[in-house]
């Protein structure tokens, strides 16, 4: 990672960001937890970038070292459908919104993505020497803003899902005694339980938490009418509602909503300016609208990208 000249203060800094690195927008994005997607329909109907043309001026600004290799370099997590997930006929081809953006980056830099699976852990300590950028779902904090940059692009936070129609009638303002399906290890694993504790102390009855290993299967649950509804993060949840061809839908707003960014090694101000400047020529030209249309999480859009947005936590 290019932070700094001096190897002392590189090492420092090496290591606050594998500390930093630990914590993703929820536990399923940093475990590989995330939703699986099927090889067919939409989900392999992946953005085209070839729709998305050169920026001459933005691309005189590529830096000399990314110019002369031809190709912009990313480290992605492919475990969290729907932004980054190995799929199409080899099950081994990087896809998702965050995928397509790279992809998009890059053209429009007069560059070639390479995204490269990598461990969730491992890519901020690895932003200049092995990554040019890490696109993999990071939620902006104020501690990893100490050891990166980021360039806000997307929010996420936490949502609901029920029954198309909704026949059980479920609100997230009346959970006690609903049984409600969460994936394990995840954020809303715990809140959940949190709320079911809540549900207890003050005399109802608790929630009957239905914990499972993968998204898929709380899916196919919720589709039968064996679950009240279902918790997770807002992209999982619009997928699975474009995965099930409308089988779901969302219930009560989305909360917790947080930024996420593109990472970009510390030192590297001006790269991480020209990808704000090409975020803010893709959501213009309305590419990056279609990019979160194809992934059914147009809901998660942002108006203006950033560079180090000022965040709560």
């Amino acid at each position: 990672m290019t932070f700094s000249a001096k190897l002392a203060a590189k090492g420092a800094v090496v290591l606050a960001v594998s500390a930093l690195a630990l914590t993703a927008c929820t536990n399923a994005s940093e475990q590989g937890g995330g939703a699986q997607p099927s090889n067919s329909g939409s989900a392999a109907a992946s953005f085209d970038p070839t729709t998305v043309q050169k920026d001459d001026s933005l691309a005189s600004q590529v830096p000399a070292a990314i110019k002369s290799k031809g190709t912009l370099t990313v480290g992605s997590d492919t475990t969290y459908a729907p932004a980054e997930f190995l799929g199409g006929s080899d099950n081994h081809t990087p896809m998702g919104y965050d995928v397509d953006f790279a992809k998009a980056i890059a053209a429009t830099l007069g560059l070639k993505a390479d995204v490269q699976t990598a461990d969730f852990t491992g890519i901020l300590p690895a932003l200049g020497p092995k990554y040019d950028l890490g696109i993999s779902s990071f939620t902006i904090t104020n501690e990893r803003l100490k050891a990166v940059n980021f360039v806000s692009y997307f929010n996420a936070g936490v949502a609901w899902a029920v029954q198309k129609g909704n026949p059980k009638n479920f609100s997230v303002s009346d959970v006690c005694g609903k049984t409600v399906g969460v994936q394990t290890g995840t954020t809303e694993a715990d809140e959940v339980k949190a709320l079911s504790d809540k549900c207890t102390s003050s005399g109802k009855q608790a929630i009957n938490i239905v914990s499972l290993a993968a998204q898929t299967d709380l899916n196919t649950r919720l589709v039968n009418g064996a679950l009240d509804a279902m918790s997770a993060d807002s992209p999982v949840i619009s997928y699975a509602i474009q995965q099930t061809n409308g089988a779901l839908e969302k219930v009560g707003d989305t909360t917790e909503m947080a930024p996420e960014g593109i990472a970009v090694a510390k030192s590297d101000t001006a790269l991480a300016d020209l990808v704000q400047k090409v975020m803010t020529k893709l959501i213009s030209d309305g590419s990056y609208k279609k990019i979160l249309d194809t992934w059914n999480n147009a809901d998660g859009a942002v108006t203006k990208s950033e560079v180090n947005p000022s965040v709560s936590s």
